[in-house]
């Protein structure tokens, strides 16, 4: 008998075993048209690119690192990436592109979903090789555990055609983006299924897959034919103008209990299914930043993106002081992780991490439908 490594139903029970990101050799992408549409339009990033500098390299790994110690001492076991060279001119037969990313955000890359690791399509060019950093994690899964499925999602060919041309302009302007939004007009085209994993919160039975610039339909369409025995819901939030992964907007903080950020509520139709089902959506506390560190792509909201260890103890970044506060008041343990001078690499302490263990079974959390 294998022992079962991986595990894992939703965002709240347990955790006992996780991959954590690195900041090894993170670029700042070459410009690409589905970075275009993302990189907002004031950004001290805008037509810059390649290696970011050593200092705030080591500055991350160093809170990376901590991060580490902190989920170490609570019992769970911490597996790392191995970071390939993404300072490297990639191509396909279709496009080329002058750099990769990095390996700090798990979650974007990597489902798990029971004992199954998903790697995502992904969305961006520079992002196409990123699996690689995880697959020496994933097949020693794959060895030890006898009942682990890897699979990955049919690789997208990512030419023009995946991107919509009205998103190229340097001036569309918030407006016209919050707009555009609202009728689910993104940079992404219905060419080819596209998905991120960190479009995607696990709710037992239940996936909830935010459609926006990193995930199209034909992605959501794919993952309900692929997961059958889960219902697949997709979502949208019109109040933001560059929806990338759900993480920073809609969170499950124990059972029963969503935060939704205020400025991208859930739409009323979409709200039913918690509802009816006893789920409180509450607005997230507000950030405690006005603005995101240099050169970084997150917004402010990374505020709300936290990882809950289990039902009642929530890691939180240390210096979001209302966030902490919000979820204390609603009885739960607050861990603070000091982060933030790593979001520039891939977001908070939700995005940085996949789950490979948590304990617990699929469960129905929304048996009104």
């Amino acid at each position: 008998m294998s022992k079962t490594i991986v595990n894992s139903w939703n965002e709240w029970d347990p955790l006992k075993h996780v991959i954590l990101g690195k900041a090894d050799g993170c670029c700042i992408p070459a410009p690409e048209p589905a970075l275009d549409a993302k990189v907002p339009e004031e950004s001290d990033m805008k037509g810059e690119y390649g290696p970011r500098t050593q200092e705030t390299v080591d500055k991350a790994n160093e809170l990376l690192d901590n991060f580490e110690k902190i989920l170490t001492k609570r019992g769970i076991k911490v597996d790392r990436p191995q970071p390939i060279n993404h300072n490297q001119k990639i191509e396909t037969p279709d496009w080329k592109s002058e750099t990769m990313f990095g390996c700090m955000p798990a979650r974007d890359v990597i489902l798990t979903v029971g004992n199954e690791m998903l790697e995502a399509t992904m969305s961006y060019r520079c992002r196409w090789f990123e699996y690689l950093n995880y697959r020496p994690l994933i097949q020693k899964y794959f060895n030890e555990d006898s009942n682990m499925k890897h699979e990955t999602a049919p690789k997208p060919r990512l030419t023009d055609l995946d991107y919509r041309k009205d998103y190229l302009s340097d001036s569309i302007g918030v407006q016209k983006r919050l707009e555009w939004t609202k009728n689910k007009f993104f940079v992404t085209t219905e060419e080819e299924p596209l998905f991120d994993a960190a479009d995607i919160l696990r709710f037992g039975k239940d996936l909830i897959v935010q459609h926006g610039f990193t995930t199209n339909l034909k992605g959501i369409d794919w993952l309900k034919r692929h997961f059958q025995n889960h219902r697949v819901h997709a979502v949208n939030f019109p109040g933001d103008p560059y929806p990338i992964h759900i993480d920073a907007t809609f969170t499950p903080i124990t059972e029963g209990i969503i935060i939704n950020n205020p400025q991208r509520r859930l739409p009323e139709e979409q709200r039913k299914l918690f509802e009816k089902n006893g789920w409180k959506i509450i607005d997230a506390a507000q950030p405690a930043h006005n603005s995101p560190p240099p050169l970084c792509y997150s917004s402010v909201w990374l505020s709300m993106n936290v990882l809950v260890l289990d039902p009642k103890t929530v890691c939180v970044e240390k210096s979001e002081v209302y966030q902490a506060e919000q979820i204390d008041k609603l009885g739960l343990e607050v861990v603070p992780v000091e982060l933030r001078d790593a979001y520039a690499f891939g977001g908070g302490l939700h995005c940085s991490t996949a789950d490979v263990f948590r304990e617990g079974n699929l469960k129905d959390y929304f048996p009104n439908q």
